[in-house]
């Protein structure tokens, strides 16, 4: 199987860092900062760089302990286990994707603030695709890109920021606290995107050369440079503009470089700021697939994200993926570059105090963990930093009218993550149906109906023939088919019910005395996906719900089944595919072709039917048992 190459290198690395994580920030922010607290702003720049060199030192310590693509993600499964870490994971997937729509929308934005919605969607789908073909293509084809967007990102800042020391006039910072001292820390949390970015690096440890040695390094060179670039960007920006003028533009620093370089001049700049804003872009759009490609291997997300391609080895599923998603938050987000950034913000500090809090646990999990780096001063350094994030976090929630919704919109698309994370688990991962049966056993129960509605039950069981047949019901569950296999054959014929859930199995014994079908048989069987029941010799008809994907040895059971079934008796699976009408299916149910396989070198010839439903549809396997090599139909 391909698998991702070491191939980046420390001085790769660092300017790959360096483009990720400026972003946008450094070129919109000084604007809304200085709109928010004046020439005071420039305090908000100095206390978030030193939070950000903090927060670096933290990803430093982890990213020394641990090198693979999941970052975060994998660092949190390490100590809080898989639902921690599949939140963290989707909450990330969530700042990446809000994050490139950002960079994309603003970028056009920049360029171009009067364009028509239209033509901005447009465009940003354009650099979307080429993006995440370079991407596709390979982590060269992708350094070289990266390597050539960081040192276009560098010269946008360092052409407008040496030569703007000439023009420096004081006078613009008088009075530096305009609104006081309260916007300053409000204005923290709003330059704070500029610092957001270092999960993107370590999505990349799989393919950096001695990365528990290098990434450390990076984070903490990369935003150390960044912190002191973007502090002496605000003294110069508000030295050179009165922050009053700055604040009201839309490409603010235009009006610079145009002070600086002249009209024509400045427009070419602005042509400058804008490669540098969309090479950003690049960035976590190489990066990000990594993290889905991590999820995909726990089969915490759709398993088919976890391939990577036999050539170019790139996990090119979750770049696909990646793509169709970020497009569709360009076309909700078109257009509204601060609405983007203020829902990513409460998401991003979020997703950096849980960084901060798996630290510490860390510390007391893996204490003999080797380590290439350790933060200075430990945990109380880790606690001290996550105290000031939540100050300000609370800060801003406090003073900002429009924080609330915007915390509980975030909020939402976080909670969107749980009935996510159930799914992918039930449909991926048959041990988490054992371990919860109790639980789902009551729910399915309730909502059978939805489940299994009663006209495909019907249409199910009239495919067979039921009167005076000894059925075995392969898995009972709650008595759902049950209870309709009883009603056809009350009169002539019995029913033995198996069932591995000992829970679900009371509930159908339940229903059965209830109903008064004296001649259903339940039988726990807690082997039952292993096997047909050994004191089950003979039937005349098999009919089973919901269980085909989650058999463990397909070839046993139908072997088992053949050898007690009666010739010419029947067979009729059915299952659940297509949930949601795009998770790929599971099991044996995701390969058609392979399944008939199955069942005819077991003695069975089988038809494939599907039924539609709402929610996801119905695949059924109707057959009979028989030594003639001849179609069923």
């Amino acid at each position: 199987m391909a698998s991702l190459q070491r191939t980046l290198s420390f001085p790769v690395l660092l300017i790959i860092g360096i483009n990720s994580i400026m972003g946008t920030g450094v070129f919109f922010l000084q604007a809304i900062a200085a709109g928010i607290a004046g020439p005071a702003s420039i305090i908000s720049w100095g206390i978030m760089a030193c939070i950000a060199i903090g927060m670096s030192l933290v990803f430093a310590e982890l990213s020394s302990m641990f090198d693979t693509a999941g970052g975060v993600y994998d660092y949190t499964k390490r100590v809080f286990g898989s639902f921690s870490s599949f939140l963290v994971g989707w909450l990330t997937i969530l700042v990446s994707m809000i994050t490139i729509a950002t960079l994309v929308v603003g970028a056009i934005q920049y360029l171009n603030p009067s364009l028509p919605v239209s033509q901005i969607i447009g465009i940003s789908l354009l650099f979307l695709l080429i993006f995440n073909f370079m991407a596709y293509r390979g982590m060269q084809t992708s350094a070289v890109m990266l390597v050539a967007f960081g040192i276009i990102t560098l010269s946008a800042v360092l052409l407008l920021l040496v030569p703007g020391f000439f023009f420096v006039q004081p006078q613009n910072l008088s009075p530096f606290f305009s609104f006081g001292v309260i916007p300053v820390f409000i204005g923290v949390f709003l330059v704070a995107d500029t610092f957001f970015g270092w999960q993107t690096i370590t999505f990349l440890a799989e393919e950096t050369q001695d990365a528990r040695r290098v990434l450390p390094k990076v984070f903490i060179y990369s935003t150390a440079i960044i912190a002191l670039l973007c502090i002496l960007f605000a003294i110069v920006i508000l030295s050179i503009i009165p922050w009053s003028e700055l604040s009201a533009s839309g490409a603010p620093l235009l009006l610079v470089s145009e002070r600086i370089y002249g009209s024509l001049l400045g427009e070419w700049y602005t042509l400058l700021i804008y490669s540098a804003i969309i090479g950003s872009v690049a960035g976590w759009i190489v990066s990000s697939p990594r993290l889905l490609m991590a999820l995909a291997k726990d089969k915490m997300f759709i398993p088919r994200l976890a391939e990577v391609h036999p050539v170019y080895n790139t996990p090119h599923i979750a770049i696909l993926f990646q793509t169709i998603l970020t497009a569709c938050i360009v076309f909700i987000g078109a257009g509204s570059y601060e609405t983007l950034l203020r829902l990513s913000l409460p998401l991003v500090f979020l997703l950096y105090m849980i960084v901060i809090i798996v630290l510490i646990r860390m510390r007391y999990a893996f204490p003999d963990e080797q380590r290439y780096f350790s933060l200075p001063g430990g945990v109380l350094s880790a606690s001290l930093l996550l105290c000031i994030m939540i100050f300000f976090v609370l800060f801003w929630i406090f003073y900002d009218p429009t924080a609330i919704f915007t915390v509980l919109l975030a909020g939402s698309f976080l909670l969107l993550g749980v009935p996510i994370y159930y799914l992918l688990k039930f449909t991926y991962v048959p041990d988490s149906i054992l371990n919860n049966m109790h639980f789902l056993g009551r729910l399915h129960l309730l909502l059978e109906n939805v489940l299994l509605p009663k006209s495909v039950r019907a249409y199910v069981l009239s495919l067979v023939s039921l009167s005076d047949k000894h059925v075995l019901e392969f898995g009972g569950n709650v008595g759902t088919m049950t209870m309709h296999i009883a009603e056809q054959t009350k009169l002539r014929g019995r029913i033995t019910a198996t069932e591995f859930s000992s829970a679900n199995a009371h509930i159908i014994r339940q229903r059965m005395k209830k109903a008064g079908h004296s001649h259903v048989t339940v039988l726990h069987d807690e082997h039952h996906l292993n096997r047909i029941h050994p004191s089950i010799h003979s039937f005349d008809v098999l009919v089973s719900v919901g269980y085909l994907s989650y058999l463990q040895d397909m070839q046993k059971i139908l072997r088992e089944a053949r050898n007690a079934i009666r010739e010419n008796g029947e067979v009729l699976f059915v299952e659940y595919i297509d949930y949601f009408k795009f998770l790929p299916n599971a099991g044996w149910t995701s390969n058609i072709g392979h399944l008939v396989l199955l069942f005819e070198e077991q003695g069975f010839r089988v038809r494939i039917l599907k039924k539609k439903g709402f929610f996801w549809n119905y695949l059924i396997v109707h057959g009979i048992r028989t030594d003639k090599n001849i179609p069923f139909v």
